[in-house]
């Protein structure tokens, strides 16, 4: 059967090459019995390429079964699926047939597939391999002869890599993977499928169909659809019941789209369309701002010591611009940029950080050691107080016994 008469028969419309190439897999898949694993976005309408793929099939006389695997709540997955013994759980009053029973011969569609718990998971996986199941509560394997197409709108290997989704499911599920594209994607489909819903809508309500102005033409193709074309028949179901005119304007349909403006935007998008920015790229951020604050404050502190000294001896402005040369290099910033003018020359020269010495000079990794700094700090207020604990203790806010214990930990004379 050719592309266009599939397209009618199944009432797709569009002409994307992300759609043909799509319709294109499932037709030249469906006389196989390949699993087939169909992703996309929601509202891209992956419910039509499973039915597409069994009637094309030598199993369009057998049953076909659609299954939405996010609707059934998680206690009762598996009864529904592989059927349960009488008695095997509290309200099993009689034997029951599951789907893959009574879909044998057939064809079953499980739409969010990822929404299997990994009990369930592991059980769909023995179906698919050895093809059969246990039903609940029976420990009698039954045969099924069924074609499994899946569905899902997850990245399942975002799934796969948090342990929610079988890396061995899903290789089996996607012999075959079919891409539906976002709407976004189909621009040149986006008026098509406006004038069928509109039409459709017009006939329900028995009323004329609406149309659009070039300037809601031009709207509709830029708008991003996040919602897809579940949520374009949406937009125009309302706009048909709502408005009494039947031409609708860029004006009038902008309100329909209240989110215009901002869709129009340049984003940057994951493989799900979406980024999240989570505490830890939020900390590192307010700790590379703070890393940047520092180095140019001692920057500004270089300039300061570089230019009248602020009082300090000519010992101490050296040994103080020697640090700050190399606190502002080993934290990532740039002391060649703050190098004194030739007019300065003649006052730094006996600084080792002068142009001339500037590559030669030995960068020591400071230690980050919370043992080494404690020690430093305690020789530093015994040198100041001249060894006096009692001064020392209260200048470090700690006990005098407290740094007793810590001299006698670190052996300090």
């Amino acid at each position: 059967m050719e592309l266009q008469a599939v397209k009618q028969r199944f009432g797709i419309i569009g002409n994307a090459p992300g759609l043909n190439r799509a319709l294109n897999v499932a037709m030249q898949v469906a006389p196989t019995d390949i699993s087939v694993l169909i992703t996309g976005e929601s509202g891209t309408g992956k419910e039509v390429m499973p039915k597409v793929i069994h009637n094309l099939s030598s199993r369009k006389h057998g049953s076909y079964i659609a299954v939405n695997c996010g609707a059934i709540p998680e206690g009762t997955i598996d009864s529904e699926l592989f059927g349960h013994e009488k008695g095997s759980f509290t309200g099993a009053q009689g034997q029951r047939k599951g789907y893959f029973e009574e879909a044998d011969k057939g064809t079953i569609f499980l739409d969010e597939v990822a929404e299997l718990p990994l009990q369930t998971q592991v059980r769909l996986l023995r179906v698919l391999e050895t093809g059969e199941f246990i039903r609940v509560g029976s420990s009698k394997p039954i045969k099924t002869d069924v074609r499994v197409v899946a569905a899902t709108n997850v990245n399942m290997q975002e799934a796969i890599a948090v342990g929610k989704f079988r890396e061995d499911l899903f290789y089996r599920l996607s012999t075959v993977p079919i891409q539906l594209p976002a709407l976004r994607d189909r621009k040149e489909d986006v008026h098509l499928l406006f004038r069928k819903f509109a039409s459709d809508f017009g006939e329900t309500y028995r009323m004329p169909p609406i149309k659009l102005s070039e300037d809601a033409i031009q709207m509709l193709s830029n708008y991003n659809w996040p919602g897809n074309i579940r949520q374009l028949k949406n937009v125009t179901e309302q706009v048909s019941v709502i408005e009494s005119e039947r031409l609708i304007s860029g004006t009038i349909l902008h309100g329909y789209l209240p989110d215009y403006t901002a869709t129009n935007l340049p984003v940057l998008r994951s493989t799900q369309e979406k980024e999240n920015i989570n505490e830890r790229d939020l900390l590192y951020k307010v700790l590379f701002d703070m890393r940047k604050d520092i180095i140019e404050l001692k920057k500004m502190v270089l300039r300061v010591v570089q230019s009248d000294g602020g009082g300090l001896s000519g010992e101490d402005k050296t040994a103080i611009i020697q640090k700050l040369y190399h606190d502002i290099d080993s934290e990532g910033g740039d002391s060649r940029l703050l190098q004194p003018k030739a007019d300065e020359a003649q006052s730094f020269e006996a600084t080792p950080y002068a142009t001339e010495h500037y590559e030669e000079h030995i960068e020591v990794e400071e230690s980050l050691s919370l043992e080494d700094r404690e020690k430093e700090l305690i020789i530093k207020a015994l040198d100041k107080h001249r060894g006096k604990r009692k001064y020392a203790a209260k200048e470090l806010g700690i006990s005098e016994r407290t740094l007793y214990r810590k001299i006698k930990e670190y052996d300090l004379k």
